[in-house]
């Protein structure tokens, strides 16, 4: 939703402080494949319970998400843990933000990068 909606790379990790630094959100199944859920779920018959707060209504933005990346592991199997995995596996210098990697500096072979 970030990259596509919000214009960054970011996503909810497992463990999360709010901006604020009074909350801590923590997401224990985080890593777990929601088919993989739902079955589990179903052999040990927990109720679903219907939940409307969390962006599971008809028409959002994150239904249409969840269709196209549905869609892409159709396609290509093992694409939703790859993407998963990359989250985890960053690079700074090989992404476009300068507030993470200084750009400037970089230089060839040790080279000052200011007489370039």
């Amino acid at each position: 939703m970030n990259l596509f909606h919000g214009g960054r790379l970011a996503a909810m990790p497992p463990k999360l402080l709010n901006d604020d630094g009074d909350i801590m959100v923590l997401r224990p199944l985080s890593y777990c494949a929601e088919d993989d859920m739902e079955k589990f779920a179903s052999a040990m018959q927990f109720p679903i319970i219907p939940c409307d707060l969390c962006g599971s209504q008809d028409g959002l933005q994150r239904n249409m998400m969840k269709a196209m990346l549905t869609d892409i592991e159709k396609r290509m199997p093992g694409r939703k843990e790859i993407m998963i995995r990359a989250l985890a596996n960053t690079r700074p210098s090989h992404l476009l933000d300068r507030k993470i990697f200084d750009f400037a500096g970089l230089a060839a072979n040790g080279a000052d990068a200011s007489a370039l």
